[in-house]
Formats: structure tokens, C-alpha cells, sequence
């Protein structure tokens, strides 16, 4: 595979996974503060099938072929913005897979209290706080790493 076709695939890829979570987190997050149990136990369901479908692919392809450039380019891993983007996509990564337990854990939530006809219990509400404090330093970290792909450098210093 040639450099710049797999930059492309790189870069697809990363479009992938960040609107991908920024849609999912989104409606997400609407679903919840419409208190709607039946819109959000579907909201829900549709959130952890586009993390499986979509995000969890472009995760683990993302760092694969990441250093796969790195490797082509000649690169070392020790190059300031490289260590930065693993660095922070090993911060956003530590964040996103409690998330997606939280994720998991609350669609089942949703879809007793929607069976059952009861409302959305207190520990539901807790893990939704939980789920989109979580999604801060995710979602920043995902910023700054699409910041360094581009620019390639850190502010201040030398690449």
C-alpha cells in the first residue's frame, strides 16, 4: 500500500470516528434530557450499534495505520506531535471504553424500564453523568490529536 493511499484511509477513517462519536454523543445526550424512556432506551440502542459498527473499527485502524506512516515516513515515534497524538489518544481511549460500558449497562437500563413501564431509575441518571463528564476529555483529546495530524508540530517546539 502506497503512503498516500494509506493517508487517505487514515484520514477517512479519523472523519469516521469523530463524527461518528460526536453525532452518537450528541443524540445521546438530547435522548437523555428528554426524560422520553421510549426515545431514549431507542437512542440508546442505536448509539451502542454505531460504536460497534463504526467506531470500534476505525479505533483499532486508526493507531495501526497511523504508525504504519510514521514507519513509512521514517519517523520516530519519539518525534514530539507523534508522542503527543499517543499520548492523547491513549487519554481519549482510557476515557472512551468506560464510556462505552457505561454505554452498554444503560440501553439495558432503558430497555427494562421501557418493558416494565417504569421510569428510568437514580443509578441510570448517575452513569449519564458519568458517561458525558467522560466524553470531555475524550472528545478534547480526539480535537488536539486531528490538531497535530494537521499541523504536525507542537506550539513552540521544533519537529
Amino acid at each position: 500500500m502506497t503512503y498516500m493511499t494509506l493517508k487517505t484511509l487514515h484520514i477517512l477513517s479519523m472523519v469516521l470516528l469523530f463524527g461518528t462519536g460526536l453525532g452518537s454523543a450528541y443524540y445521546k445526550w438530547m435522548a437523555d434530557r428528554s426524560g422520553n424512556v421510549v426515545h431514549i432506551a431507542v437512542t440508546n440502542r442505536h448509539v451502542v450499534l454505531a460504536d460497534w459498527i463504526f467506531t470500534t473499527p476505525t479505533v483499532i485502524f486508526q493507531p495501526i495505520s497511523g504508525l504504519w506512516m510514521a514507519y513509512l515516513a521514517g519517523l520516530s515515534l519519539a518525534t514530539p506531535w507523534i508522542a503527543a497524538s499517543l499520548f492523547l489518544y491513549l487519554l481519549a481511549g482510557a476515557c472512551w471504553l468506560p464510556v462505552v460500558w457505561l454505554q452498554i449497562r444503560m440501553q439495558k437500563i432503558a430497555e427494562t424500564a421501557l418493558a416494565t413501564g417504569a421510569p428510568l431509575p437514580a443509578h441510570y441518571w448517575r452513569m449519564a453523568r458519568w458517561w458525558f463528564w467522560l466524553g470531555i476529555p475524550a472528545f478534547a483529546s480526539m480535537v488536539a490529536v486531528v490538531v497535530l495530524m494537521v499541523f504536525k508540530h507542537l506550539p513552540g517546539v521544533a519537529s
